[in-house]
């Protein structure tokens, strides 16, 4: 996202890009459950949902109109999440001034892309389309420079973007960038169900995405009509559900969660949905928890205020991108 000169000067808040998702259609009678590979012969506790968050509109970068389910006043952090914006206007004035030139420090943006297209550039070199089905996973590190413009003037642009926390001695390593193209996210057609793997694995199917320490889980779930979904989860992960599309059952207790919609899962290793509405699409996102402190202000989130300070200093001396 961009962010204006005297945010930069006096540590304001910033904007963030999105990046996407969509699939599937559902409705009907319940058929047995499509499952992944079981984690142990142990009886599994599925995962309820414990609480229900709204997405809000907000309006960043340099002018861009989004919808933040994680990251605003309704829900802060989510360790070690720590945003989700889903940018979805076939309307060009929401979205073509983009997001210009912005700093990141400590953490790591995951941008995926329904429909439309972006161009990621930053201050290591690195330069990349995002279309349809496509991901970028970006370790800000000690700290990078980038920004993130509609390669579009009209049409739809849908998609999303997630802040996943680094371990304190992580914050300060080289910037790393995983550009993942769409024909590289594996996908899935399993009884009624369609899924893509990001990160993680399901039905014995690893995603892309290497070497991140929270050991994500991302996947891309679409259920058609009738259709029920398990998938094992680590018992120590958080893990969330947010609808793209329609409306879905999570649990036992099949609490239903709308399109635009966060939920926030319970303890347990197994993850079940089913969908009796017309349509039905989520992302399940899941991964480690740090058990860190978290400083955050603007572009920035470190583990002490004095660090956050450090990276505006650093930034203004034009040291933030300096190798260590």
């Amino acid at each position: 996202m961009s962010l204006s000169r005297r945010q930069l000067l006096v540590g304001g808040a910033i904007a963030v890009p999105a990046a996407a998702l969509a699939l599937g259609r559902c409705g009907g009678s319940e058929p047995a459950p499509v499952r992944a590979a079981s984690r142990g012969a142990s009886a599994q506790r599925t995962r309820e949902v414990e609480r229900l968050v709204a997405s809000q509109p907000t309006i960043e970068g340099a002018g861009v109109h989004l919808n933040r389910a994680l990251g605003g006043r309704a829900l802060n952090v989510l360790d070690p999440f720590l945003l989700l914006d889903e940018f979805q206007s076939d309307d060009p004035n929401d979205y073509v001034a983009g997001f210009p030139d912005h700093p990141h420090r400590g953490f790591e943006t995951v941008t995926y892309m329904i429909h439309g297209a972006m161009e990621h550039k930053d201050s290591v070199g690195n330069r990349g389309r995002l279309g349809p089905g496509s991901a970028q996973w970006m370790t800000a590190g000690h700290g990078i420079v980038h920004s993130e413009m509609p390669k579009q003037e009209s049409g739809l642009m849908w998609g999303f973007q997630l802040w996943v926390n680094l371990p304190a001695k992580d914050k300060m390593i080289r910037p790393r960038y995983q550009d993942i193209r769409p024909e590289t996210i594996p996908e899935l057609e399993r009884d009624h169900a369609r899924i893509r793997v990001v990160a993680g694995k399901a039905f014995d199917v690893e995603g892309p995405v290497l070497g991140i320490a929270v050991d994500p889980t991302f996947l891309d779930l679409a259920l058609t009509k009738g259709a029920t979904l398990e998938h094992p989860l680590s018992p120590d992960h958080t893990a969330f559900v947010y609808v793209t599309d329609g409306a879905v059952r999570i649990g036992d207790a099949k609490r239903e969660v709308r399109k635009g919609q966060l939920a926030i899962l319970t303890k347990g290793d197994r993850f079940s949905a089913f969908c009796d509405a017309s349509s039905g699409r989520l992302m399940l996102i899941a991964g480690r928890p740090l058990g860190e402190p978290v400083a955050r202000r603007g572009p920035f989130v470190m583990n002490t205020d004095e660090e956050i300070d450090r990276a505006y200093e650093d930034y203004r001396s034009g040291h933030l991108t300096d190798s260590i």
